[in-house]
């Protein structure tokens, strides 16, 4: 009995881990993307960072609780990702051309002016990047969405595959003790 509490208390641990380092991974990516590779994020990109916050601190919290009351924010991660892969597929979706943005800042406005004074005085505050036009990183035949959409995949299947082994290892102690 005391080696299953062992082995939960690991997995619960290492799930933990693996959702700060994952979402840790994802937001410097995404920084180094837009630093280094000079790479502008439309609104949907800026819409797939916001589950990847709430993943490290639901991580650090699954880190920081007991196994017994770390199941709840093991399942909030776990909404997290597929919220997360949800946005990646809608993503995806808009730069195939499959269905229009939802964001509103990604549909570009051309303006026309007579003046250049009333043309500047028209033009948006920040500069906006269409959301139907992906970014090729290092001649990659595909996207930057595509391959955090990838990414976010395997994260979600492999969280998903350490719940399902925690969950169904307490299941089993749970009905040996009460047969007992």
């Amino acid at each position: 009995m005391l080696m299953t509490r062992k082995r939960e208390f690991r997995r619960v641990r290492a799930l933990g881990g693996l959702f700060v380092l994952s979402g840790l991974a994802a937001l410097l990516a995404a920084h180094g993307a837009e630093r280094f590779l000079h790479m502008v994020p439309c609104e949907l990109c800026l819409w797939e960072r916001r589950p990847w916050r709430v993943l490290i601190s639901l991580g650090a919290l699954t880190l920081v609780l007991s196994p017994r009351y770390a199941r709840w924010p093991v399942i909030g991660g776990l909404v997290c990702l597929a919220i997360s892969v949800g946005l990646s597929v809608l993503h995806i979706g808009v730069e195939h051309n499959f269905w229009p943005s939802p964001a509103p800042s990604c549909h570009v406005t051309v303006t026309h002016a007579e003046k250049v004074s009333d043309w500047l005085s028209r033009l948006p505050a920040a500069p906006v990047k269409p959301c139907d036009q992906p970014d090729f990183p290092f001649g990659l035949p595909m996207s930057m969405v595509t391959i955090s959409g990838l990414y976010t995949l395997v994260i979600f299947l492999a969280a998903l595959k350490m719940t399902v082994r925690i969950f169904r290892r307490v299941n089993r102690d749970q009905k040996r003790e009460y047969q007992s």
